[in-house]
């Protein structure tokens, strides 16, 4: 699947305040996702896990753990849809 920045920060964002219950434009894509009330360990495992599913890539689990905004989690998934350069 190729998708642009802007087109990876839309689903995210989507995905995002899906799970968390969210109104689509209450989460900008510099915030951190730590701070939003709701926004537990639980969850956010089930939005990596969304997010995994609908661009059909697994994330390192020490990219997951570096990420904490929608823009974070952009760039993990553009860097794990970009072509293996070997």
């Amino acid at each position: 699947m190729s998708a642009n920045h802007e087109q990876i920060v839309a689903v995210v964002t989507e995905i995002v305040t899906g799970e968390l219950g969210l109104a689509a434009d209450s989460v900008a894509p510099s915030i951190d996702l730590r701070s939003i009330e709701g926004a537990d360990s639980v969850k956010v495992l089930r939005i990596v896990s969304r997010i995994e599913r609908h661009f059909d890539v697994e994330l390192e689990d020490e990219d997951v753990f570096g990420i904490s905004s929608v823009d974070d989690i952009a760039l993990v998934v553009a860097k794990s849809l970009a072509p293996d350069p070997s």
